[in-house]
């Protein structure tokens, strides 16, 4: 019942995400492009995008959707990987609980000096034994609920950090020269001048 209200709560929430992801100013777009060529559209799009592009909603956008974050930066990929490792924690958070559970019913049927009640081993193990297999599983219960604490953090961790190299360019105006060094060709040496072009 709780898994389904969690899976609908998300549900609801996934279009909302979107929207805010795609929810940029349309206007600054069209008022940009419309001097553009058809050929420069994309890269002034693409441009603007950048320039509109917002780290603190990419954050908001992964606390309140895990995985929105990354598609609100366009790294469509990783928000798959998000949503298995949550997948995953929730996976091993049910069955550790369910296990817990399981041995910790059969430590009491153990241990409560009552003789009607029987233990689901029926006596195979002794309480001991059982109480060992009860704390392994809630142990290992509770370093589910960190994974998925951990997997939720860097989530959002990812999603800002991206959102703040978006604006990082790497394009061909980025040019690495290498080429004689003429001050130590006047001196009557020889030498080499790397030089990083940035335009």
């Amino acid at each position: 019942m709780r898994r389904r209200t969690v899976l609908a709560f998300l549900t609801a929430l996934l279009p909302c995400a979107f929207a805010l992801a795609q929810g940029d100013d349309p206007m600054a777009v069209a008022d940009s492009t419309v001097a553009a060529a058809p050929a420069d559209r994309a890269r002034t799009d693409t441009l603007n995008w950048r320039q509109r592009h917002s780290p603190h909603k990419a954050a908001i956008l992964s606390a309140v959707v895990p995985g929105a974050g990354q598609i609100y930066n366009r790294k469509y990929w990783k928000a798959p990987i998000a949503w298995a490792g949550l997948g995953v924690g929730v996976y091993f958070l049910q069955e550790n609980t369910k296990q817990y559970r399981r041995y910790k019913d059969a430590y009491i049927a153990i241990v409560d000096g009552d003789p009607t009640t029987v233990d689901e081993f029926e006596g195979r193990y002794s309480a001991q034994s059982v109480l060992n297999v009860t704390d392994t599983y809630r142990r290992w219960r509770d370093l589910s609920y960190v994974a998925i604490g951990v997997v939720y953090v860097l989530n959002i961790v990812d999603a800002t950090v991206d959102a703040h190299f978006a604006r990082f360019d790497v394009s061909s105006d980025l040019s690495l020269g290498i080429g004689p060094s003429l001050d130590v060709a006047a001196q009557g040496g020889a030498g080499l001048t790397l030089s990083l072009g940035l335009r």
